[in-house]
């Protein structure tokens, strides 16, 4: 996506953000490009030292601007609020992970997600970001052949919505989403149409999405080609 045009998204979902958010709240942020666009253009939010920003999961990919973590940072920063760091590899194998989960730090975060007020989160391309996780082949052919197009919280969805695959993770997961008063997602880009149809199509009522003209038009498209 034409870096401007990511910048203008992110913009816009700052302008969200700064309308809808209260004081007092914890707000959970993924990674990702289009989410580190947010917190540059974060600014008049009254009482920022009661925001509290946490890392909705581990990260992904080698890029450590783009982890949540430091996007997180970046948005405390910015706002003049506080964050909280969560170190969790998405890599484990199922007795490492059951292991990790039972660390004092994961069940703190934990707790910390249950009392979520908003979520900024992205949408990423299925087989993208099975690329970014290196994810082993096996499970790459099942991401495939389920046709995943939509992955958001390790999470792979259909063009229906519904979950083809989920990867061990420490982080927010979709039953809590149902319980978050403000979730904004924002992704943007011709290329993500079918990214976000699939992910929004079982997204909780009260997310707002925040994209850009040229996705937004073939959404559109792909909308009336199912009618």
């Amino acid at each position: 996506m034409n870096p401007t045009v990511k910048s203008l998204i992110g913009k816009e979902a700052a302008t969200v953000f700064m309308q809808k958010i209260e004081n007092g709240k914890v707000i959970a942020v993924t990674g990702g490009s289009s989410v580190a666009a947010i917190p540059q253009h974060i600014h008049s939010i009254d009482n920022p030292e009661q925001l509290h920003f946490i890392a909705a999961r581990g990260g992904v990919g080698d890029d450590i601007g783009l982890q949540a973590n430091v996007i997180a940072a970046s948005f405390a920063e910015a706002s003049g609020g506080t964050y909280s760091t969560f170190y969790y590899p998405e890599s484990l194998s199922q007795e490492a992970h059951e292991i990790f989960k039972r660390e004092p730090s994961v069940i703190q975060m934990m707790e910390q997600y249950a009392q979520t007020d908003c979520v900024l989160h992205g949408i990423g391309d299925a087989e993208r970001m099975a690329e970014l996780r290196n994810t082993p082949e096996n499970e790459k052919q099942l991401i495939r052949e389920k046709e995943a197009k939509g992955e958001a919280f390790g999470y792979y969805f259909d063009e229906n919505g519904e979950v083809v695959h989920r990867i061990r993770t420490v982080g927010i997961q979709t039953e809590q989403l149902e319980q978050v008063p403000l979730i904004i997602a924002v992704a943007g880009g011709v290329s993500k149409a079918d990214a976000i149809l699939s992910y929004m199509e079982s997204a909780p009522r009260q997310t707002i999405l925040v994209t850009d003209e040229g996705a937004a038009h073939a959404i559109l498209e792909k909308l009336e080609d199912k009618q």
